[in-house]
């Protein structure tokens, strides 16, 4: 039996098909196909169910990296699969306007020409801005149409557009009326360099080699009270207003509520006491600066102490009325610790110290607790309905072990500082008036005349926070609220669990009573989204966090020059278990364009040999093959169907992979084969038919291979709008399956034994099968001797070596004559060459048992690493010794 295709032309539906799958001569135009054909337009008049996502907005400043391939992959899978099942379909894009990174980047353009904004002023700046976002923002757009992005372009949203610039003023004012929205001076994340509060998502902590240093308060006589602190930022003690012991610290109990001198203020620092403190860290004693530490500025809170700041918005000292005003904070470190010194109160100087300090995300330097005047959302209800929404099954969170951590987070939440002092982002539409008034003015209300609006702009979270609504026409009531929201389900990273979710899921409780907002055109929708799935972080091959340092990081365009967009997206979805991490390298990308290959060149086969879409004969009539093939299939997308509900993409992609790769291509392909060459008619419609489901089923993760083949196949026309595989009713019939699988086991193990014999893949020998037909096998001797590269026996057939493979129906005895097709000499040196290879593992391992010393120190797992490396060793000379010794 030939391995080669039988056909002698090429069926026509051949030609469109290149020779080789090149996805960079494919997908660019084919996506645009898809796009200009409106494949991904909704449709909110339709009559189909509603499914419904919004894309979480990336920044405009922002370009494509793996964490937004892994999120719009699964979003792109997840939409792809609904369409086909008959749902209108709506996946809703976007960006964010960026406020900090954006007026960074436009700062930066004018420092180039030697201007700043103040230059400009504050209305050129913005439209600069806008200038910026026009001609640059947005990189992000281009880039997601190489992944293959099905989202409605035509409904594509920013965050400062005219429409939901009107909803933040919106929801702004309702905050503000129900008391929800007020300004206080508290401690905020502060940057030095930007000059602006700063969220805590925009603050990442790494751990630092600092200086601590310890000096004395009071008297520098040991007799006369004094007490001994210790710090890392030697100049907040410039803001220092008490020290703080612990109640029950019998050392420090006398001189709780006396005071000490500040050594460089006109100031008294008190002692208090407070539970805060931990009597057995350090001196047990600890200095006290509200305005610059968290944890101080709660200790001012409950003791009502002074909370003077001494920094200024650039970093430096400030109104501290000492000889440090001016100074850069951490050139007053060094000065304030000099200054001790020459007073003889440094007790123990640069101490090294490994803390954990805050950076901006930003601008790169450390951030700094900082007093500060700002607009404050009062999160308490807030908080409290997104929770109850999750406990109240409004809102399902996938997986559920995430849980906890949502109401660990929504039960103890602080209040939410969404003001920042830039120039770039939504304007508070707070006005004040002469007089010290204030007002908060609507977007359909005119503000007083000669009042002056408030300078700050709102935190970017803020605006994002609506982005499930906003997006959609809210305030207004559309027929995009009407027909897709609450949308389906939320697709996001679990790390942004608290800073996005949480803000989304607090104002889309909040506007639930909202005429515009309704479910079903009847009652309010309760939540922003039915289902929030959490996937895990990507991480390198070796299970590390990406970054920059490590120089370890992907660029996901990178793998779709090189592998295609399809190879980029399978790796991803294959990694992907709900709120577990995935690590992922190059070698993954190779393998999955080698699976895209694998599939290409299996539809090549099909079609090559007529394989095009035709009613099935009845199944009774069909080969063991074909009812295996069958019936497998029809369990793999029962599979799918089930992981793809339940976010499980890993489950499913590899139960698709595995039966597309080991079961189709290279068992069912082959068996093809010989039942093309035996005359079996109906097999290019099992193959056309397996074609069909199959790539409609990798189409949501792998959409650009499985368009061009499937279209080529059965001349459809377009995967995008195909029906999704139902249940087909086909079970698997165990008994022809339970052949195959004992086909397989014969012809796998004939091939083993003609490795050992030294023979050739595809040398073919004469070979007698004996019990066969009590196995049950009688029927696939055919496929068997094409398969295992056996000949049928001469009238003088001698055999030379045989082996008996044990199957469910019996024993097969396989003799073959190898005379002639072996050189034996040949194989001598090969054999010889293992067996020393075998035997020098066998000693390596042997002495290492052996030594008593290694055997004390090893760990226990590594031990049995090496008796079981022995082992194999030990069997490893024994065949080789045998084969030797069988050879003529």
């Amino acid at each position: 039996m030939t391995s080669q295709p039988l056909a002698n032309t090429e069926p026509s539906g051949l030609d469109a098909l290149p020779k080789s799958w090149e996805p960079s001569a494919v997908e660019s135009d084919l996506y645009q196909s898809w796009v200009d054909a409106g494949y991904f337009t909704a449709d909110p008049a339709s009559d189909k169910p509603a499914y419904s996502i919004v894309l979480p907005p990336p920044n405009v400043t922002g370009s494509l990296h793996m964490g937004h391939a892994l999120d719009h992959t699964l979003m792109d899978a997840l939409t792809r699969r609904k369409r086909m099942q008959g749902f209108e379909v709506l996946w809703l894009p976007g960006m964010d306007h960026a406020g900090i990174a954006t007026q960074s980047v436009v700062e930066k353009q004018l420092a180039a020409d030697g201007k700043t904004k103040e230059d400009l002023g504050r209305e050129a700046f913005v439209e600069k801005v806008w200038d910026w976002k026009r001609e640059s923002g947005g990189t992000i757009g281009a880039q997601m149409r190489r992944l293959g992005d099905g989202v409605d372009w035509s409904r594509d949203r920013f965050t400062m557009d005219d429409g939901l610039s009107r909803a933040v003023r919106t929801i702004f004012k309702r905050l503000f009326d129900a008391g929800l929205i007020y300004q206080a001076e508290r401690l905020v994340n502060w940057s030095p360099v930007l000059e602006t509060a700063i969220s805590d998502l925009e603050v990442k902590y790494s751990d630092i080699e600092g200086e601590l240093v310890s000096f004395r308060y009071g008297s520098m006589s040991d007799d006369e009270p004094h007490l001994v602190v210790a710090t890392t930022r030697l100049e907040t003690m410039l803001g220092d207003t008490a020290i703080a012991v612990h109640p029950d610290d019998d050392r420090y109990r006398h001189l709780v509520g006396t005071t000490l001198p500040h050594p460089f203020l006109d100031r008294q620092v008190v002692v208090v006491a407070d539970h805060h403190v931990d009597p057995e860290f350090g001196t047990g004693a600890v200095k006290v600066t509200p305005a610059h530490d968290p944890n101080d500025f709660e200790i001012g809170l409950r003791h009502q102490l002074p909370m003077p700041t001494m920094l200024d918005t650039k970093g430096r000292i400030a109104d501290t009325g000492t000889r440090f005003d001016g100074m850069d904070r951490f050139e007053a470190r060094v000065a304030v610790r000099e200054a001790l010194a020459e007073e003889g109160r440094i007790i123990a100087e640069k101490r090294p110290y490994l803390h954990s300090v805050g950076h901006s995300e930003r601008s790169g330097e450390p951030i700094e607790p900082r007093l500060s005047l700002q607009w404050w959302v009062k999160v308490e209800s807030l908080a409290k309905a997104a929770g109850d929404a999750v406990r109240d099954g409004d809102t399902v969170i996938h997986p559920p072990s995430l849980e906890p951590r949502w109401f660990a987070w929504v039960d103890n939440m602080h209040d939410w500082t969404i003001s920042r002092q830039l120039w770039w982002g939504h304007r508070i539409p707070i006005w004040h008036g002469p007089n010290g008034e204030t007002v908060c003015v609507g977007p359909d209300e005119t503000p007083p005349a000669g009042w002056e609006q408030d300078p700050d702009v709102l935190d970017t979270w803020f605006s994002s926070a609506l982005w499930p609504f906003s997006t959609m026409g809210w305030p207004d009531r559309t027929p995009d609220l009407e027909k897709f929201y609450p949308t389906t389900v939320l697709v996001t990273g679990y790390d942004i669990l608290f800073f996005w979710v949480a803000r989304m899921m607090m104002f889309g409780t909040f506007v639930a009573g909202d005429p515009a907002i309704t479910l079903d055109g009847q009652r309010s929708a309760p939540v922003p989204f039915e289902n929030v799935f959490l996937h895990g972080l990507i991480r390198d091959e070796h299970g590390r966090k990406m970054s920059k340092s490590r120089g370890n990081g992907i660029d996901p365009l990178d793998w779709v020059e090189k592998f295609g967009a399809d190879a980029l997206r399978f790796t991803l979805a294959r990694g992907a278990s709900p709120g577990s991490d995935l690590a992922i390298g190059e070698d993954h990308a190779r393998a999955s364009r080698n699976f895209a290959t694998k599939l290409f060149n299996a539809t090549r086969f099909a079609l090559l040999n007529g394989a095009s879409p035709a009613p099935l004969p009845s199944i009774d009539t069909l080969t063991d093959a074909d009812r295996w093939i069958i019936g497998r299939l029809e369990e793999v997308r029962a599979e799918v169907d089930s992981a793809l509900d339940a976010y499980e993409f890993s489950r499913a992609c590899e139960a698709l992979y595995h039966f597309a790769w080991d079961e189709f291509c290279d068992w069912y392909v082959e068996l093809a084969k010989v039942q093309l060459g035996e005359g079996v008619s109906h097999t290019t419609a099992v193959l056309a038919a397996v074609l069909d489901t199959l790539l409609k089923l990798l189409h949501p993760v792998m959409p650009f291979v499985t368009e061009v083949l499937w279209k080529t196949v059965t001349g459809g026309e377009s995967l995008v709008i195909a029906e999704w595989p139902a249940a087909s009713g086909v079970t698997l019939d165990t008994a022809a399956a339970q052949r195959i699988t004992d086909m397989q086991k014969l012809i796998t193990e004939v091939r083993r034994f003609r490795s050992d014999q030294g023979l050739g893949d595809r040398q073919k020998v004469p070979a007698r099968l004996s019990g066969i037909d009590t196995a049950g096998l009688s029927a696939h001797v055919p496929a068997v001797t094409a398969l295992a590269w056996l000949t049928p026996p001469a009238d003088d057939f001698t055999a030379s070596a045989s082996v008996e493979v044990r199957l469910s129906g019996g024993t097969v005895l396989v003799e073959v004559d190898t005379s002639g097709t072996v050189d034996v000499e040949a194989e001598r040196r090969r054999l010889e060459k293992d067996l020393a290879a075998a035997q020098k593992e066998l000693a390596g391992t042997s002495a290492k048992l052996g030594n008593e010393a290694f055997l004390a120190k090893a760990p226990t797992d590594v031990v049995d690493k090496i008796r079981a490396r022995q082992q194999l060793a030990g069997e490893e000379v024994e065949r080789i010794s045998a084969r030797l010794a069988a050879l003529t």
